[in-house]
């Protein structure tokens, strides 16, 4: 019921591991990776996350000639990508920054020659997007790494996720329940997925990865047994860039991991008994002794 990412281990009974996912909230840009990182470290989360693509391969073919307004000027959508997109040594940097402050660091491949760059860093996990789940050619990839794999499962039929769970067989698995809205309104979120999850794949650690404004609803996840948890950061929610207006800010962040700390401490395990605070206000109010 458990697997293990860096020095973390992930399942019921355990510490819900937090992933700060800084995505490309970025922006091309190692500095504010870096002060993102910070962000993340400073409001106690468990890992940072980025996204490794090759551009020419993971753009859809309909989007790379599309023109779109960047801060960087006009361009297609093809080279708005290149602009963004860290090498080698960025990648580096930010890693040995993540591992420096503590953090594991990964990221999410989304093409076969991503998943040969992380597997060189030697990351201690790798993510499937919700969107790369019925790419099987790029499971195959990740499943011959041997590393740990988080999979979100957002657009996807439960038919396509248990394709995608049977071609990473033997490699160490968590699901994460995930609605690909973004920012996602609550009555999308469908949160009783993870329990359903949890059933249909008994051993697999279920957690949620978010893309709602607002906390409430990453923390009732974990209420329903979540023990992975997934958020999008940012500097600021007004940046340029698609994935600013569904990240928390770095005081959300710092709440978030509060408030899910306060939330396992209080799930219990179940066993009804006096508690000790209660010992005595039962002395005190009692009328008739058992």
């Amino acid at each position: 019921m458990s697997i293990s990412i860096g020095s973390r281990t992930i399942g019921p009974g355990y510490p819900a591991y937090l992933i700060a996912e800084i995505g490309l909230n970025h922006n091309g840009d190692v500095e504010i990776a870096k002060r993102l990182v910070d962000v993340a470290a400073d409001a106690g989360v468990d890992a940072v996350k980025l996204q490794k693509r090759t551009p020419e391969l993971s753009t859809p073919e309909h989007m790379k000639t599309v023109r779109r307004e960047t801060p960087w000027g006009e361009m297609s959508y093809l080279d708005y990508r290149r602009r963004i997109e860290l090498d080698r040594e960025q990648y580096i940097a930010i890693g040995d920054h993540a591992l420096l402050r503590g953090l594991d660091f990964f990221a999410s491949p989304w093409d076969v020659p991503a998943v040969a760059f992380l597997d060189e860093l030697e990351v201690c996990a790798m993510k499937v997007a919700s969107a790369c789940v019925t790419d099987l050619a790029l499971l195959d990839a990740i499943a011959a790494t041997g590393r740990p794999v988080i999979l979100s499962t957002g657009m996807s039929t439960l038919e396509q996720i248990d394709r995608a769970v049977a071609a990473l067989a033997g490699s160490p698995l968590a699901l994460l329940h995930a609605t690909s809205t973004y920012p996602m309104p609550p009555e999308e979120a469908n949160l009783r997925m993870i329990p359903a999850l949890a059933a249909r794949y008994p051993g697999v650690p279920i957690g949620y990865s978010g893309h709602e404004r607002g906390l409430q609803i990453s923390l009732a996840a974990v209420a329903l047994g979540a023990v992975v948890i997934e958020r999008h950061i940012t500097l600021d929610r007004t940046m340029w860039g698609s994935d600013h207006a569904a990240s928390l800010e770095p005081q959300g962040l710092a709440h978030l991991v509060r408030d899910v700390r306060v939330i396992e401490q209080a799930l219990g395990d179940g066993v009804k008994r006096v508690q000790p605070g209660e010992l005595a206000p039962m002395a005190k109010l009692r009328r008739v002794p058992a």
